[in-house]
């Protein structure tokens, strides 16, 4: 029966707009819904990680829980890690409607959202009420669009969610806010770290103090310029990298018309090139750097061979889309069906072990 649910709400959310079909998604977590079947829990799975200990490898992507609404309800669906936002200190509209498009056809969505969001505010009284509890929830911070020092916007996300998140994103790599990804541009990016790292030493509380940092970047990159990012995120002590954000690259895509609207595109396309990515920069980093890995994950494959290109852990967003709500539970299980199989001792002994594969590859 859970399939024929599963299909059902599909079809209904299908029929709605993306973006009202979300906030519908948002509502029936908050009311505890949908029931799922348990996503088993092995000791075999689980990922230590920058001082955390993660249950499972997979963990929910930044763009679905944009103001930290439903952290627990999205961990309840068995994800091992939740990262809300992004989230901008003062709230922000976005960009004009209509700004999320699906392209069924390629399990795709295009996006020109632009950090819609309620702020800091919002945000931090939400997770605050959540102190106490379980799970480990991220905060993903970036900068408002009309901000006079956007550094500055990423020092204050810093000092307002150390204390409420286990760890903190630095999202530079959005292409729906005019310039951000020009913060990857190496000068650029060793103010931003600088400062970022200098906000993170001047808190109060030492458990703070070390909250983990990672940084978001994206996937239209060239090798130079990712060269540049490299040497910066190891010249800085931040904790790892997130590979990647939406791409603007339209190729491969069958959804013609579709394909004409601006914005990033993730989802199952994306899959190839942020994998490419996400192998090179592992190469660059070295074997100590974290790394998360996004784009196209949508089955227990696709999570594996992120791990094996050189992820420590994975996250997805487009692919619950497409898989519905019951899609964590069916990858952990598929991955603990996995191990047993190969005779795996932990999911981890699997990472890099296909790095120079996907890294040898042009993107």
């Amino acid at each position: 029966m859970t399939g024929l649910f599963e299909r059902a709400g599909r079809q209904l959310l299908f029929g709605l707009d993306p973006e009202t079909a979300h906030g519908l998604s948002i509502k029936a977590l908050k009311c505890g819904l949908p029931p799922v079947r348990p996503a088993p829990r092995d000791a075999r799975l689980a990922v230590r990680l920058a001082g955390l200990d993660f249950p499972n490898p997979l963990g929910m992507a930044a763009g679905y829980d944009k103001n930290g609404e439903v952290p627990d309800g999205i961990l309840s669906l068995g994800f091992g890690f939740a990262e809300v936002g992004t989230v901008t200190p003062l709230p922000q509209p976005g960009n004009p409607k209509p700004r999320i498009f699906r392209l069924v056809r390629d399990s795709a969505v295009i996006n020109r959202l632009g950090f819609n969001n309620e702020g800091h505010d919002a945000c931090a009284a939400r997770l605050t009420a959540r102190r106490g509890k379980t799970g480990i929830v991220g905060v993903n911070i970036g900068a408002n669009k009309d901000s006079l020092d956007r550094v500055a916007d990423y020092e204050a996300g810093i000092r307002r969610f150390a204390a409420l998140c286990s760890y903190l994103t630095v999202n530079i790599s959005s292409p729906n806010t005019p310039g951000l990804r020009n913060m990857q541009a190496r000068r650029e990016l060793a103010e931003l770290l600088g400062r970022v790292v200098a906000a993170r030493q001047g808190l109060a509380n030492p458990d703070h103090r070390a909250r983990p940092i990672f940084l978001k970047i994206a996937p239209d990159l060239v090798d130079a310029e990712m060269e540049d990012i490299a040497a910066e995120i190891l010249a800085h002590p931040i904790d790892g990298v997130i590979v990647s954000n939406t791409t603007l690259s339209r190729e491969g895509l069958s959804d013609a018309v579709q394909a004409k609207q601006t914005g990033g595109l993730s989802g199952k396309p994306l899959f190839e090139r942020s994998t490419i990515v996400l192998a090179k920069m592992r190469r660059l980093l070295g074997p100590k750097t974290a790394i998360i890995g996004v784009g196209g994950v949508d089955s227990a494959e696709t999570a594996l061979e992120k791990i094996r290109a050189g992820a420590d852990l994975v996250q997805l967003y487009t692919g619950l889309i497409y898989g519905g709500p019951a899609l964590p539970g069916r990858i952990l299980r598929d991955m603990f069906e996995l191990r047993q199989r190969e005779g795996v001792t932990n999911i981890a002994v699997l990472r890099d072990t296909r790095t120079e594969h996907w890294a040898a590859r042009p993107l």
